[in-house]
């Protein structure tokens, strides 16, 4: 068995490119010989969608395993790609904030469950654009944070208050979680905003930030309603070459912190 990497995918804006991140860096992964996982732990639901999986056909998903119900191997999908497997969600999550507050150990839920040694390289959780208990699970699971951030306004201040929600997580419930890496998502070279936002992304987080940017691409924003990953859907576009990259940068920085 090897050692399995487990990587959240966070952060509390929605639309930054969270889901297409998970989906197509898994795929790229996957492509490339890893055998991958995408835990699907929002209650929206996207990932799963974009990989293919019915909303008719999700019996098992994320809140079956979070709750305690069903281990990882009984909740996965297969999916048209090769090495790339989900656990699928559905709306029942939606009430696990609640559900589970007053539970003992309520953030160790999925810890416990991801603990046995698994067939994969990486597992990947997307997580819903909130740092509420979902998030928080996710994170105390996890070997590190990968960061999605899109080039516009404020998104560096609203990365702060993520950077805090990891600090609290290191100090009560997990001392080894780290940042695996930010994200640019969704850059217009053409636009001085993002250029800008480039520029004090890496003048302020130096070398966390990746040095792959994901580019406003049409079809990235059009192979979801495919059911599909880009790489799957275009997989000469510039969106599916950009993931290609970024699953190279991410694969070396992982040899390098080995």
């Amino acid at each position: 068995m090897p050692d399995t990497r487990i990587i959240a995918v966070a952060n509390q804006k929605g639309g930054v490119g969270k889901t297409t991140t998970a989906i197509n860096l898994g795929a790229a992964l996957a492509e490339q010989g890893q055998r991958v996982a995408i835990i699907d732990l929002d209650p929206q639901g996207n990932a799963s969608t974009g990989l293919g999986v019915p909303l008719e056909e999700r019996e098992l998903t994320s809140y079956d395993l979070l709750t305690g119900e069903r281990a990882l191997q009984e909740t996965l999908r297969d999916t048209a790609i090769a090495n790339l497997r989900v656990v699928p969600s559905n709306r029942d999550l939606a009430s696990a904030d609640f559900e589970l507050s007053n539970r003992p150990g309520r953030t160790q839920l999925l810890r416990r469950k991801l603990s046995a040694p698994s067939e994969f390289d990486y597992i990947l959780i997307d997580c819903p654009p909130a740092l509420g208990l979902l998030t928080v699970n996710a994170m105390v699971a996890s070997d590190s944070v990968l960061v999605p951030l899109q080039a516009e306004f404020y998104a560096l201040e609203g990365l702060s208050q993520l950077l805090m929600t990891v600090r609290e997580v290191r100090q009560t419930a997990n001392p080894d979680l780290r940042i695996e890496g930010v994200l640019l998502t969704m850059s217009d070279n053409r636009n001085n905003l993002s250029q800008q936002v480039e520029a004090d992304a890496r003048s302020t987080l130096s070398g966390l930030v990746y040095r792959t940017v994901i580019p406003r691409n049409v079809r990235l924003s059009e192979a979801p309603s495919h059911a599909m990953p880009v790489l799957q859907y275009d997989p000469n576009s510039k969106g599916s070459h950009a993931y290609r990259d970024l699953a190279r940068e991410f694969l070396s920085r992982q040899l390098a912190t080995a």
